[in-house]
């Protein structure tokens, strides 16, 4: 009996229990479905995660006590590991971080042709940690195929042997086997219906495939949009490479399926899907194990660079924990593990290769990724919490032209501050400018610059939460909630443009939230037009 089905509704979760009735021979059964519901082995994943990948050439490594620090600090609970550093497992350990340890390529071959050298491995770097370390996975080797090719008759060989060896610990229901892939095994990727794994590794990929159908695991892919953009020859548009919102004209549409797709990313695991179901696999879900954009490069790299990062695993982010999931499979995770947490200054060159850290070794940012709110995966903000509020004593007028600014050119939504809803009250213009002010600074990152407002705002490490709520408490509301308070989120845009800086003498009229003497007279449209014009 086939115990591994696809459903596509909610109705169809009735096929669940009869499934469980049915399947009395104890073998696993996988559930995909639209609300991102995965059962595998008897765990359930509810949604997507975001994770990152440690690598360490670096000439001056963080500790392991430090690198897990810094884990907890960014809310990451999911990393992989290229070996199984003692070190670094024992740092982790009862941290509540998920860790996938790797079999190095160079270990390959031994393990891959003995059952014993597979079971010390595993007795060594998997028995000897845990439950204090929550290993949930294992990446044997990493890109064989294309990376070491002659390593590859023995690869699904050493998985097996690999995962035998978990078998005989009573540990392969918690702890998946799989192996890292480049997405170039992927030949003619787009259209992705019409996409299929290079013929020529059917005879490991087939074994392979069916292994991981077999014991509940996933295709572990590694998806770089940098390098199919790169490798183009600007057919691939940056724009789509980078998540960035397409006009439906500008979408990629593949003819056969006539599903759209807006970026690079979901067109190669759609690629993957096919290819898959090409050799008659159609129930092993994918996980990214590597995807992210270099933040410099050398003169041939144009766009290594720090916007164009920032803007990549920003968006690569929200995509993921979104549960957006693909054209062909709508709202199935897709968990992902960014590329990388340091940047690897040993690395060879070119120097973008030196260059795909979110952090430097010090644990400073390299840029602060456009995700705002406490509480959220890498919210990189090592201020931690920190506030743009109205100055003391400032000029209510040049308040009002900035909180017009804000919600106008400064794209701002300020619909809170309506009559009627949770932010209107206090009705003063101090209470709702730093509303608006600190909506911008944490929408911009926190970045440098955005806390001004012409000299009428200033950085605070006071939640204005706390004081707006001590101020309505009396009067039955408190309901409103600053973006970046109590770990939520305002909306997010990836506008550009600064906030108007203490060399800008123009004041505004005011649209809806005007405090003052002038009418109310404007639609909001012509109002922000004419704040666009005197502030930018």
């Amino acid at each position: 009996m086939n115990c591994n089905i696809l459903v596509n509704g909610v109705n169809d979760i009735i096929n669940i229990l009869t499934l469980l009735i049915s399947c009395q021979d104890g073998r696993p059964f996988i559930f995909l479905g639209y609300h991102v519901l995965t059962l595998v082995y008897g765990s359930f994943y509810a949604e997507a995660f975001i994770g990152v990948n440690i690598g360490t050439d670096l000439s001056d490594m963080p500790s392991p006590t430090q690198v897990v620090a810094l884990l907890k600090a960014q809310n990451v609970w999911h990393v992989r590991l290229y070996d199984a550093d003692r070190a670094m497992l024992l740092a982790l350990a009862n941290s509540g971080i998920q860790v996938t340890i790797s079999v190095p390529n160079e270990q390959l071959l031994g393990i891959g042709q003995s059952n014993a050298t597979a079971a010390n491995w595993v007795a060594r770097n998997v028995i000897a940690h845990v439950p204090a370390t929550n290993i949930t996975a294992i990446a044997v080797g990493s890109e064989v195929l294309t990376a070491l090719p002659n390593a590859a008759p023995v690869l699904v060989s050493a998985l097996k042997l690999i995962h035998s060896a978990l078998v005989a610990s009573n540990l392969d229901s918690q702890i998946k086997v799989s192996t890292p892939h480049s997405s170039s095994i992927i030949l003619d990727s787009f259209p992705p219906s019409q996409a299929f794994f290079n013929r020529s590794w059917d005879p490991v990929m087939v074994p392979l495939l069916k292994f991981l159908q077999s014991t509940g695991s996933y295709l572990m892919l590694n998806v770089y949009p940098y390098y199919d953009y790169m490798q183009s020859n600007n057919v691939i548009p940056l724009d789509y490479a980078l998540f960035r919102p397409l006009p439906p004209n500008k979408e990629a549409v593949d003819a056969n399926t006539l599903l759209h797709y807006t970026n690079v990313f979901d067109a190669i695991v759609d690629a993957a899907y096919f290819s898959m179901s090409y050799l008659n696999i159609t129930n092993v879900p994918i996980v990214v194990t590597e995807s992210g954009w270099p933040s410099k490069g050398d003169s041939s790299e144009p766009d290594a660079t720090v916007d164009n990062a920032n803007t990549y695993n920003s968006n690569l982010i929200k995509h993921v924990i979104n549960n957006t999931g693909t054209p062909k499979h709508p709202g199935i995770a897709v968990s992902t593990y960014i590329y990388e947490l340091y940047n690897e200054d040993l690395r060879p060159s070119p120097l973008s290769e030196k260059n795909w850290g979110l952090f430097d070794a010090n644990g400073t940012p390299v840029y602060i990724l456009h995700l705002t709110a406490a509480g959220t995966v890498f919210a990189n903000d090592t201020t931690n919490q920190t506030f743009c509020v109205a100055k003391d004593g400032a000029d209510p007028k040049m308040l009002q032209a900035a909180l017009d600014w804000a919600c106008g050119p400064g794209k701002v939504d300020c619909s809170p501050l309506l009559q009627g809803q949770p932010c209107y009250e206090p009705d003063n213009v101090v209470s709702h400018s730093t509303y608006a002010f600190n909506a911008y600074f944490q929408q911009m990152g926190k970045s440098t610059g955005t806390c001004d407002f012409k000299g009428v705002a200033t950085i605070s490490t006071t939640d204005p939460n706390i004081d707006l709520r001590t101020l309505l408490i009396g009067a039955g509301h408190g309901s409103c909630i600053f973006p970046g308070s109590f770990g939520k989120n305002g909306t997010i845009t990836n506008g550009t443009s600064l906030a108007p800086s203490s060399n800008d003498t123009s004041l505004g009229c005011p649209t809806q939230y005007f405090y003052g003497s002038c009418s109310f007279t404007t639609s909001v449209i012509i109002g922000s037009f004419l704040m666009t014009a005197v502030f930018l």
